[in-house]
């Protein structure tokens, strides 16, 4: 079955009516940060309060405006997307801005993390490989009124020499390790937040410049948009599209926090359970507020090309589930494709499950779009109350 974007599994939130003329998006802006973001762990007013006033909408294409303040990636061309609002307000908070802070930005993208930091810091030095980007991002922040921002197109691992020292560095793509001149141009004492690892597994991390050297500490399993060009090209171990397989489908690998799964990420509400039976683990979500986020995604390569269907298979255990009567707050287990652009082709499920359910194995096959390049497994609750047990996660290709 395939997902009208508009319901999009309760992923994103549901746009209040705008109450003020001047700024329609005012209320929508406002919900976000209630609903989403702040529940989602972000505690910093200053921050908080930067997203509730950064207008979003005005960094996406226009097209898209109707979705510019659920809590999402959206394309934004040249393969490239807007982080989440929430993805953006975590790596800021993590920053622990100050007034007279000289900041970094490595992947303008868009120009939105840019904005989201103006306020808080002294000044922002944002730097976009793709030209097209960089170009519309410095115009949309000049358009707007971000005079503590210098934005220019370049290679953003080489950092910005002549602006150096930086008290922060934010990295909003993911390399596959660390450059050095950026590490070189972080003050000591300064702090750096980046995305480091495969091109579908990465780890975000914080780190700190202590004697001239790093110390990091990771964050949170994530998926951010790669690097451009030969830095991606060149990266050591490469996707394989032809023979996408999620990573801990069982939820055995090990992980020093139950609050993170190796493998997956964007996690809400949910904990690494261990099965006495099986002696391994499972994955338990749990929501006891209608409507808040409770799931886990995880991302592969997939080529519609190579592949014509996929077979989507989990086992599910559910306890006291209540969609409240939305259709669209239920427990599922579902996949998204997405073309060379990013762009979505559909969302495709197996469920709602019923209230109370003992472990049961489910599974469907799903036409692949030929167009298909990616893939977005996502598992939960979806905004549904209850308790809601997965195990054994599997996608396969059908040859």
């Amino acid at each position: 079955m395939s997902l009208r974007p508009a319901l999009l599994l309760s992923l994103v939130a549901t746009v209040a009516p705008a109450v003020n003329a001047e700024d329609p998006y005012e209320a929508a802006r406002k919900k976000l940060v209630r609903d989403r973001v702040a529940p989602a762990g972000v505690t910093d007013p200053a921050v908080l309060r930067s997203i509730e006033t950064t207008p979003r909408h005005q960094f996406i294409p226009r097209k898209l405006w109707d979705q510019a303040y659920y809590d999402m990636a959206l394309p934004i061309g040249d393969a490239q997307t807007i982080s989440s609002p929430f993805i953006v307000a975590h790596m800021t908070e993590v920053l622990q801005c100050e007034p007279d802070d000289v900041v970094l930005e490595i992947g303008t993208g868009s120009g939105y993390q840019a904005a989201v930091l103006s306020p808080l810091v002294k000044h922002v030095y944002t730097i976009e490989i793709v030209e097209p980007l960089g170009i519309k991002a410095a115009a949309t922040l000049k358009r707007l009124g971000y005079e503590n921002v210098s934005a220019k197109v370049g290679d953003g691992f080489l950092g910005w020499p002549e602006a150096a020292p930086f008290d922060k560095i934010i990295v909003t793509c993911s390399p596959e390790s660390v450059p050095q001149p950026l590490v070189d141009q972080l003050k000591e004492g300064g702090r750096m937040v980046i995305p480091v690892g495969e091109r579908y597994q990465q780890t975000l991390y914080l780190m700190e410049k202590k004697d001239g050297k790093i110390v990091r500490q990771s964050l949170r399993p994530t998926l951010f948009v790669p690097m451009t060009g030969t830095a991606e090209d060149g990266r050591l171990k490469q996707p394989d599209p032809e023979n996408p397989e999620l990573v801990n489908s069982s939820f055995d690998l090990p992980s020093d926090d139950p609050e993170q799964v190796p493998g997956w990420y964007y996690g809400r509400q949910f904990n690494l359970m261990p099965d006495p039976t099986s002696g391994g683990n499972f994955v338990r979500f749990e929501n006891e507020t209608l409507g808040r986020d409770s799931h886990l995604l995880q991302g592969l390569a997939l080529d519609g090309r190579a592949i014509a269907r996929v077979r989507l298979s989990g086992n599910v255990r559910t306890q006291d589930v209540d969609s409240g009567g939305r259709p669209d707050r239920q427990p599922l287990l579902a996949v998204s494709f997405y073309d060379d652009k990013r762009r979505e082709l559909g969302t495709f499920w197996i469920g709602p499950f019923p209230k109370e359910q003992d472990w049961t194995q489910h599974q469907r096959s799903f036409r692949v779009p030929p167009t298909t390049r990616e893939a977005i497994v996502r598992i939960g609750l979806f905004g549904a109350t209850g308790i809601a047990d997965f195990d054994s996660v599997t996608l396969t290709p059908e040859r």
